[in-house]
């Protein structure tokens, strides 16, 4: 196998891609939807605002996580590789 030859994403990369891309997208949204709805002067204190406000707090962070565990996986699956499966 050549050295720069391109190593295709595994399920469990694909896997990770796309729950990282969702988590992302949902908290980017929960974040708007807070700021909107606190800028538009509503209760905050009840009625889902305050699970809203939870999924923009913990899902980038959780997302940041799966990125690392990402890229320490594709890492190692690509020194697998190089190294011819040893």
């Amino acid at each position: 196998m050549p050295e720069n030859a391109p190593v295709p994403l595994n399920r469990i990369e694909r896997v990770l891609a796309a729950m990282i891309l969702a988590i992302i997208a949902i908290s980017l949204v929960a974040i708007v939807a807070t700021m909107l709805g606190a800028g538009a002067g509503l209760d905050m204190s009840g009625g889902i605002w305050p699970s809203l406000m939870l999924v923009g707090y913990i899902g980038l962070p959780i997302a940041f996580l799966l990125i690392v565990t990402f890229l320490i996986v594709s890492a190692r699956r690509r020194r697998t590789a190089r190294d011819g499966g040893r």
